[in-house]
């Protein structure tokens, strides 16, 4: 660590898990840090041995600048607050997308949006990827929390309201294929938040009711036609 507390070095069996330590070290003398504004320098790719017997770790340098140093602030927040923080952030530095993470919570959801560059990655193509995390972080936690379940939407760069619009396009589409072919129409797995956008937009459709069915994280919106 160098005299100045802004430049940290970790290893890790991958470049990801380096990262991440280096990242959690760096937290831990600047409490305010702007996590977007941390550059990594890669100093070993990390080699594993012969038929997977012993092995180089990975080595990262993490550095940040003054400006990014911020006062020491005290963290708010639920427990579920900070151990989705945690997930993310590990999630993200493992497939190397750097950025900020703010946690908003209410009763019934937990949202984690992520702001910085590269997010294009961590979207993915279809939102494949961000999909992928947030099924990965409500898994972990649900497990974790058998008795005091939340839904937790992972969002970045405004995707969460493009994927609401889509949602309401093809409820309404799937709602006139209903009608046309007087045949129930099951709808691919959502979460809880994107379900309920489903209901609440087929409320206003005449002639169809909406369900769901299926198991938590796999449940999914089945659309009937009536009368």
């Amino acid at each position: 660590m160098s005299d100045d507390h802004r430049q940290v070095e970790a290893t890790g069996e991958t470049v990801g898990e380096a990262k991440w330590a280096a990242l959690r070290e760096l937290e831990k003398l600047h409490p305010a840090l702007d996590k977007a504004a941390v550059q990594f320098q890669v100093v070993a790719e990390g080699e594993r041995g012969l038929l997977g017997v012993g092995y180089s770790p990975a080595r990262v340098i993490a550095s940040i600048d003054q400006d990014a140093v911020g006062e020491a602030v005290e963290e708010t927040g639920s427990d579920l607050a900070g151990q989705v923080r945690d997930l993310v952030e590990r999630i993200c530095a493992g497939i190397g997308v750097r950025c900020r993470i703010e946690v908003v919570e209410d009763d019934e959801v937990l949202t984690a949006t992520c702001s910085g560059s590269n997010l294009g990655l961590l979207i993915g193509k279809h939102g494949q990827t961000i999909d992928a995390i947030q099924y990965l972080v409500n898994a972990i936690v649900w497990r974790s929390r058998p008795d005091d379940r939340k839904d937790i939407v992972v969002d970045a760069a405004g995707y969460r309201e493009r994927r609401r619009s889509a949602l309401e396009a093809l409820a309404l589409r799937s709602a006139e294929e209903a009608l046309a072919t007087g045949s129930k129409i099951e709808l691919e797995p959502m979460t809880a938040v994107e379900r309920k956008t489903v209901h609440v937009r087929l409320k206003e459709v005449d002639g169809v009711e909406t369900g769901s069915e299926g198991t938590e994280p796999n449940r999914f919106v089945v659309i009937l036609p009536i009368g």
